[in-house]
């Protein structure tokens, strides 16, 4: 069971009025609906065969399945609000009668994309822009006591800018959370998850930073979020492609793991729940 000395109670949210406990690590299956995601877009897939994939996430040990309608890797451009509305709602829609009970995530920095999707039966929503992009997401998220995911991210960009190389990671990241964490509680969001934003406005080294002080995270008392699958903080060291990233991301996931990450966001599920599994047996 995931405890810690700071709160000796595992870390909660509520979700539609139900109680949902991190008492042992989750893991977030992820749906690429972006036609340009770095690695593995389901873009192309047929209803049948995105539905198929989500099943298997669920029979592998998923938790939670996180749609994404537009990519965020470095550089990338978003596209308009019709075309990401486009190509999250139908394929929602689709989720949500087939698994009624499943636990659903939007990946969207866009308040309307997030409004619309909370309306169809989404339940958490997944802001890689750190509330940056468009003030008013806070407000439907406040309006619909959804959990929401805050990244640490920068103003200017969604992933554009790289942090200040002169200041303390960990502490910068410290002092984001609590300042958005205020926020958002004065708008009525209480149920708050945080990511460090992995590969968001940083550099290799910054990510590797937080890794090393990934549990002076615990302090802000929330559950915390893992996005490292394939990413370039690991294919980039090791000189390989995303497609050849399995063996990394298993690795970090073990190490983040031993650091209480609180959910774990992956392409790859049943490798995931493998490692979970291991690490309930060595150490729960």
């Amino acid at each position: 069971m995931f405890t810690d000395f700071l709160n000796p109670l595992p870390k909660t949210i509520n979700i539609k009025g139900s109680l949902f406990q991190f008492d042992t690590p989750k893991i977030m299956g992820i749906i690429n609906l972006s036609p340009d995601s770095f690695y593995e877009n389901d873009a192309e897939k047929k209803e049948t065969a995105l539905l198929k994939k989500i099943e298997s996430f669920l029979s592998n040990g998923a938790d939670i399945v996180d749609l994404g309608g537009c990519s965020t890797r470095p550089n990338s451009s978003l596209p308009s609000v019709e075309e990401e509305l486009s190509r999250v709602l139908p394929s929602l829609k689709a989720i949500r009668k087939k698994f009624p009970s499943l636990i659903i995530s939007i990946d969207t920095v866009r308040k309307e994309v997030a409004e619309q999707s909370l309306e169809i039966g989404a339940d958490i929503i997944n802001d890689v822009s750190g509330g940056y992009n468009n003030h008013a997401m806070l407000e439907v998220v406040g309006k619909f006591k959804c959990p929401y995911i805050l990244t640490h991210n920068i103003d200017g960009g969604i992933n554009k800018n790289v942090m200040d190389e002169s200041k303390n990671t960990i502490k910068e990241l410290i002092k984001f959370f609590s300042n958005k964490i205020s926020e958002l509680n004065s708008k009525g969001v209480y149920d708050i998850i945080i990511d460090p934003g992995f590969g968001f406005s940083k550099n290799i080294e910054q990510n590797f930073e937080i890794i090393k002080n990934f549990e002076l995270l615990q302090i802000l008392n929330t559950p915390i979020l893992a996005g490292i699958s394939r990413k370039s903080m690991i294919y980039k060291p090791l000189k390989i492609e995303p497609e050849d990233a399995l063996n990394g991301t298993t690795a970090m996931h073990a190490f983040i793991l031993s650091k209480k990450a609180s959910i774990f966001r992956v392409h790859d599920v049943h490798e995931m729940n493998e490692v979970k599994k291991l690490w309930e047996l060595s150490l729960c």
